[in-house]
């Protein structure tokens, strides 16, 4: 079994916005980055894989069966962070720990105590009390305590210092060293996903704009630079995005040994990376901006 998640043709429909035929797959050992702006439908793919709201069509597999025939045995191997905190704001670290650990039968008590320490989150304080970036670090630690084999994050680092982001990163990379568990990250800090990702999976507007290998993907696209004298009708029109002011452009490109072929040494060309990628294709930046 090659994937521990695939998602084949999901499609979802609100009065004011449609998930359209959303397919992706994340392998065994790796790391599926989930991006796009916010409105995307990335909460709304994750809701439905983790069967909080029902499916219009579509597929839906975790380790090979239905996420819906098998939801409560599939959920005792997944670990999931959310941007939101969805505990009883009254109850303590401790108290809240003591109502979710009997829910999962692999639950390690062991590994809690030790996250509790390396996050350094005070297990008498109430839940109300944390602040964004705690409560965070406390549903890592709820995730990573029952040996779950897929971890599903949503907007876990955006309330997160600079320095823990890099300790949750690693932590991360560390989860798939034995290549048996899987990560979705959704997130709109495409940093993180530059430095950590294996696949990525963009979504705009409900559709999928690029799925596949992280590293083909960013070969795949380029910024260019130059005069407004190589602002032709002709060159536009191989532009992803573009940016243009006074002194000349900017512009996202697709397919930069086409556009070199075009514009020759008179356009300076640099590595796109993922943030490029999704401002541009999202903002179709407009002139004089």
């Amino acid at each position: 079994m090659e994937n521990i998640l695939e998602v084949n043709n999901l499609s979802k429909k609100y009065k004011d916005f449609q998930l359209d035929n959303v397919s992706f797959s994340v392998p065994y050992g790796y790391i599926m980055g989930f991006i796009g702006p916010n409105g995307a439908g990335k909460t709304t793919t994750i809701k439905l894989i983790m069967n909080l709201v029902k499916k219009d069509a579509g597929e839906i597999r975790v380790f090979g069966r239905d996420h819906q025939q098998e939801e409560r045995e599939i959920k005792q191997r997944i670990g999931f962070v959310y941007e939101d905190c969805y505990y009883y704001e009254e109850l303590s670290v401790l108290e809240m720990k003591r109502i979710i650990a009997p829910f999962y039968r692999n639950w390690d008590e062991r590994v809690f105590q030790h996250y509790l320490a390396a996050f350094g989150l005070p297990g008498g304080k109430k839940i109300k009390e944390l602040s964004r970036g705690m409560k965070t670090k406390f549903s890592l630690a709820v995730a990573l305590s029952h040996h779950a084999d897929l971890i599903v994050l949503d907007e876990p680092t955006s309330g997160l210092d600079p320095v823990f982001r890099e300790e949750f990163l690693e932590i991360l990379q560390d989860l798939l060293q034995d290549g048996g568990k899987g990560v979705l990250f959704s997130t709109h800090i495409t940093a993180d996903l530059d430095k950590i990702a294996d696949y990525v999976c963009f979504i705009n507007e409900g559709k999928v704009v690029f799925n596949g290998v992280k590293d083909e993907i960013l070969g795949s696209y380029a910024i260019v630079k130059g005069g407004k004298e190589l602002l032709t009708e002709e060159s536009r029109r191989l532009f992803v995005g573009l940016r243009e002011n006074e002194f000349g452009f900017q512009a996202l490109c697709r397919d930069p040994a086409r556009v070199k072929a075009q514009l020759g040494d008179r356009a300076l060309f640099e590595k796109a990376d993922l943030h490029d990628i999704m401002l541009y294709t999202v903002r179709r930046v407009p002139k004089d901006a």
